[in-house]
């Protein structure tokens, strides 16, 4: 992730940003180098088509930024000990977990640039490598020995697990909720980053008000990264997301900016609710400019920038109790760039 975004920063003229995001990635180098040694380790045990699975969408690596706010939190305190790493990696497969199901639900096609597992190996497997994810991530929390890290990291799962069921009961209700779009984003996204910043202040030895100011920074990094691949869903980069562009449209999210643009502009509501009465719900790539231009007349498309602007200042606000040092310091920087992220 870090990479990523300090080449996106160049790119769109955000040098001194771009410089601290290298200053981060060369403070982190290690522990998160030792971190891609053992993901990619992980499904090379065993030769089921369950491990193919598992592997096929880890060899393919994400963002990593659970992982990293594991990492960071650590070094806040004593340091990315063996538990925080067991924590980080524990982390990321929870979230690829979550991603092998999600593809199934969503009937998705590409996932980082490449045939999703379902496409290529089944929807049978990709659950079965998704429920092995979970089984391997729960085990690594064990293994770092701290209760209540456990116990949070079962209810976290419940939570995304009925986030997830409020956002199927709305699929193809085209109607603008913010308080059901929240509570999706906190359960299904925000709460795996809380629990990830928790996670790695309780194996670096913080204290609870700690790991509590912790916590609402992970809240609000979730809310904000979320918010922007609500708001990469309408970029016209199909490199931008790894995804088919628009999908969660065709899925029948509302995403922030639909609803932004739903209370704006009736146009907006009539145009998407005339798409998917046409027959089967599909939104093709007309229908898509129609709507991204009249997103973008409404300010629908800037106002979910600033959501995640506003939510990231909020994370870096959080960090205020703590005592300040580089990983402090590199939080507020990941927590801006996060919000200026571009893919």
């Amino acid at each position: 992730m870090l990479a990523r975004l300090e080449s996106l920063c160049a790119r769109y003229g955000l040098e001194d940003l771009a410089g601290r995001l290298d200053s981060i990635q060369r403070f982190m180098d290690a522990d998160l180098g030792r971190l891609e040694e053992i993901l990619a380790d992980i499904p090379r045990r065993g030769q089921s088509i369950v491990h193919a699975s598992a592997r096929h969408l880890l060899e393919r690596a994400g963002k990593r930024v659970r992982p990293l706010c594991v990492a960071m939190a650590a070094r806040v305190g004593r340091g990315f000990s063996p538990k925080a790493r067991e924590l980080a990696v524990a982390v990321e497969l929870v979230h690829s977990a979550t991603l092998l199901h999600d593809d199934v639900v969503d009937l998705g096609e590409t996932r980082r640039g490449a045939a999703t597992v379902r496409a290529v190996f089944g929807n049978a497997a990709s659950i079965y490598a998704g429920d092995w994810l979970f089984v391997e991530a729960l085990r690594r929390v064990r293994l770092a020995e701290m209760d209540d890290v456990m116990d949070r990291m079962l209810a976290v799962i419940e939570e995304m697990i009925l986030a997830e069921a409020v956002q199927l009961e709305r699929r193809g209700r085209l109607e603008p909720d913010r308080a059901a779009y929240f509570r999706v984003v906190e359960g299904k996204t925000a709460a795996l980053f809380r629990w990830a910043m928790f996670a790695g202040g309780r194996a670096g030895g913080l204290d609870e008000g700690a790991c509590r100011a912790l916590e609402r920074y992970g809240q609000d990094l979730g809310v904000a990264f979320q918010a922007i691949d609500d708001l990469l869903d309408w970029s016209d980069d199909t490199t931008a997301i790894g995804k088919t562009l628009l999908a969660d449209l065709r899925e029948g999210k509302m995403t922030y900016p639909l609803i932004v643009g739903f209370e704006r502009d009736p146009r907006i509501g009539a145009v998407v609710r005339d798409a998917f009465e046409r027959g089967d719900g599909v939104i093709d790539d007309a229908d898509g400019a129609r709507l991204r231009a009249m997103l973008e007349a409404a300010g629908a498309l800037e106002d979910c920038r600033a959501l995640a602007r506003d939510r990231a200042l909020a994370a870096v606000a959080s960090l205020t109790p703590l005592p300040e040092s580089e990983a402090t310091w590199a939080l507020a920087v990941i927590a801006e760039a996060t919000a200026d992220r571009r893919r």
